[in-house]
């Protein structure tokens, strides 16, 4: 990590109170393996600062009801930039030197971690370029664009538009910041775990949505509790990654964009097979289905990522004890309206 990860002020006694997460996540990790620790996740929520939402976790009777076990939805989507990426970008700028400011950053995405990387440059002051590609969702390009990113839609998808970051990055020399493969904005990124601990410390199960796995490698490296993530089948690049014992390479072609990643990095393979218990896969009706129930029961109005993890436990695709509690997480809420309308016309 490359800020300090010591435990910033006013920490001590949630970090360390008995039967407390961390001793029960020092026991699922091996630390010199995976890069990322509690103390990691403190201290980046301590360079994160006041800039953003501890976002509101609300329980819900009608999805308790419908899967046995007592549930909540971490309304990610109510974060600044309508998703939990600005949580990443803002821990990971906060590492960088001056100099490396001075050049600027760049990144790719679907949308979401274009418009978390626009926020967190704009409040520091760092120019940003952003690429992403012609069939991206109109409503994240336009709020990537309305945070000061210049954005380019030159390339035809994914693949295309990282192969341009990098030319560009080399060209350059602005600073690549990794929408998902980095451990210090993994390590930001997990201070969403930290909330959810917080505000229900009873959690037993954490189900996070996954594109290119940031989000959940820092959750898990920052919770005690079980944590299971949800892929679509549509782009399931982890499972095929931790069934090959290496990153893999996909075409991700899921009606949930955020989560259309084309490939898992290295680190994020790591940190997943050691300290993630479970990976469920859940098709485009099930990921339909989830959003749909938010929008009419929940009253989110999230985007199709968003409904993946309530989509999957609806479909009983996880496993719950009696007695036990989970949350789910809303993890965005930039729908494009046309798709959104769609989903919601099938109900």
């Amino acid at each position: 990590m490359n800020f300090e990860a010591e435990r910033p002020s006013g920490e001590t006694e949630r970090a360390e109170g008995a039967e407390g997460s961390t001793n029960r996540a020092a026991r699922r990790r091996r630390p010199e393996e995976l890069g990322i620790s509690r103390a990691d996740v403190l201290a980046a929520r301590e360079a994160i600062g006041g800039r953003l939402h501890h976002t509101p976790l609300f329980s819900s009777r009608a999805l308790t009801e419908r899967i046995g076990a007592e549930a909540f939805l971490k309304a990610e989507l109510f974060q600044r930039t309508g998703s939990f990426k600005p949580r990443g970008m803002l821990a990971k700028l906060a590492s960088l030197s001056p100099e490396e400011k001075s050049r600027g950053i760049v990144t790719w995405s679907a949308g979401n971690a274009a418009q978390g990387a626009a926020y967190a440059a704009s409040l520091d002051g760092v120019a940003c370029r952003v690429f992403m590609w012609r069939t991206a969702n109109p409503r994240k390009v336009e709020a990537a664009k309305s945070y000061g990113a210049e954005v380019d839609l030159d390339a035809d998808g994914p693949a295309e538009a990282h192969e341009r970051l990098l030319a560009n990055a080399e060209e350059t020399g602005r600073v690549f910041v990794h929408p998902f493969d980095d451990p210090v904005l993994q390590a930001g990124h997990g201070s969403l775990g930290l909330e959810v601990e917080e505000d229900l410390p009873d959690v037993t199960t954490i189900v996070v949505p996954i594109g290119g796995g940031g989000l959940i490698a820092g959750v898990a490296s920052a919770v005690g509790c079980r944590v299971v993530g949800v892929e679509p089948e549509r782009a399931a690049t982890l499972t095929e990654a931790l069934a090959a014992g290496e990153p893999a390479r996909i075409e991700p072609t899921s009606i949930a964009d955020g989560l259309n990643a084309p490939y898992t990095g290295d680190h994020t393979l790591g940190v997943v097979r050691e300290l993630v218990d479970e990976i469920v896969l859940v098709s485009e009706e099930e990921i339909a289905e989830g959003m749909r129930f938010l929008y009419g029961r929940a009253k989110l109005a999230c985007e199709p990522g968003g409904g993946a993890a309530t989509g999957a436990l609806l479909a009983g695709k996880i496993d719950m004890e009696p007695g036990s509690t989970v949350v789910a997480v809303v993890s965005g809420g930039n729908a494009d309206p046309k798709v959104a309308a769609a989903i919601l016309a099938e109900a």
